[in-house]
């Protein structure tokens, strides 16, 4: 088993406060430098990356960032372009924004952008991702599902991600779009595989050391797989319903932490 994450992450669930007290993005300002920080936002999830891209420019710039760059990286020559890949490891903080996360690997996957994130992340820079740009950290990453179904085999489609954390698969909108079902058919099919499912304006702060705590105002469902005494989806048609035995659960709310390498929670420090 290698190292899990090899550099410091902020993964949010999505729907991030942006108007009154901004928690999160105020926690991700502080992190990357305050007014020193440099800033890229990733628009490549998005269509509307116009849009998106500079609502973010905004917020940012409301927080006190004065040096913000925006990739709008839409097609693979874009993600191989020299002054792209340097830009990103001239940064202090990259910050993903939502969309369609097989657009980031897609279009990210394997090129220059791609390496220099990784390389950014080993040398300090500040990885950020919401919605989507959150599913995307992991290796393996959920793509589409049913949301507010029971677990069932076909309750979710897998595909690779960007491999910035290791070992754990990632749901955002968690408690809002009822996806507790598809992160438990995500585990089903690997019980190795961490599940962490991030409630909306809740994110957690990944650190080198494989721990993490949680920001924001709703919760994080952490599923432990490793102890599953049974499950059936090897055997099972698409649309039968799962099984599975011994799942452990944690829910963490704000200040909470989670060693991911010996899978305990922490409590808040007093």
């Amino acid at each position: 088993m290698g190292e899990k994450v090899k550099g410091k992450l902020v993964i949010i669930g999505g729907a991030e406060d942006k108007e009154r007290d901004c928690v999160i993005l105020k926690e991700v300002v502080k992190m990357c430098g305050g007014e020193k920080a440099r800033m890229v936002i990733i628009t490549t999830a998005t269509e509307k990356h116009h849009e998106v891209g500079f609502d973010y420019e905004y917020i940012f710039g409301k927080l006190g960032i004065r040096d913000i760059r925006i990739l709008n990286i839409q097609n693979r020559e874009h993600a191989n372009d020299n002054i792209n890949a340097e830009t990103i490891l001239t940064a202090t903080g990259v910050f993903f924004t939502g969309g369609d996360q097989l657009r980031i690997t897609s279009l990210l996957g394997g090129t220059k952008v791609y390496q220099a994130l990784h390389t950014a992340l080993e040398h300090g820079v500040i990885i950020i991702g919401t919605s989507a740009g959150a599913s995307v950290m992991s290796d393996n990453m959920i793509v589409e599902g049913y949301g507010d179904d029971s677990p069932k085999k076909n309750t979710v489609n897998m595909a690779p991600g960007m491999g910035l954390i290791e070992e754990v698969v990632i749901d955002q909108h968690f408690a809002q779009r009822g996806r507790i079902g598809r992160l438990l058919g995500a585990i089903a099919q690997n019980p190795y595989v961490l599940g962490i499912g991030i409630d909306e304006d809740t994110a957690i702060v990944v650190e080198p050391q494989e721990t993490l705590k949680v920001i924001g105002s709703q919760t994080v469902m952490i599923v432990d797989g490793t102890q599953i005494t049974h499950t059936n989806v090897s055997e099972l048609k698409p649309r039968d319903p799962l099984a599975l035995f011994d799942v452990k659960i944690h829910v963490l709310p704000r200040a909470y932490g989670f060693d991911l390498k010996k899978r305990r929670p922490v409590l808040p420090q007093q």
